[in-house]
């Protein structure tokens, strides 16, 4: 089980000094991709209208658009809220961009109260999420949340 109250703190302390919210991107999805097992894809897609473009992050090549209210990420977007997938291929509208993901976390990312992006988590595993997970993850991006309000 990971434990996310060191995660957060090395998160912290690897983001603190940093200004650009694109380093801090790369630098998270690293770290979570380094820290979480049984990932097959964390990064984050930054909003551009009512589109979601590929930002920052660690795996394989990635869908590069998403419309607002497509997929687990355009739902988020959509809701504003996490969306936690236990089996992605159960899931409406799923759009694959890698055919190993097999359940999916997202969480909304926000600037000035609205909707800046999204951070994605991705595993090979069905019900690899858990509530922990979500919890945690969820600190995670609020890490990025301030990034974004500069």
């Amino acid at each position: 089980m990971t434990d996310y109250a060191v995660l957060m703190q090395q998160a912290s302390a690897l983001l603190e000094e940093e200004p650009s919210f694109v380093a801090a991107m790369s630098n998270l999805s690293a770290l979570i991709a380094e820290n979480l097992p049984d990932l097959n894809w964390a990064g984050f897609y930054l909003a551009h209208g009512e589109m979601l473009t590929v930002g920052p992050f660690q795996g394989k090549p990635a869908c590069i658009h998403i419309p607002f209210g497509r997929g687990v990420c355009g739902t988020a977007a959509v809701r504003d809220e996490t969306v936690l997938v236990p089996d992605v291929h159960l899931f409406p509208g799923h759009i694959a961009c890698d055919s190993a993901s097999r359940s999916e976390i997202v969480i909304p990312l926000h600037r000035d109260g609205k909707v800046a992006g999204v951070m994605d988590i991705d595993s090979p595993l069905l019900n690899r999420f858990t509530d922990a997970d979500r919890k945690g993850l969820e600190q995670l991006a609020a890490l990025m949340d301030e990034k974004l309000a500069y």
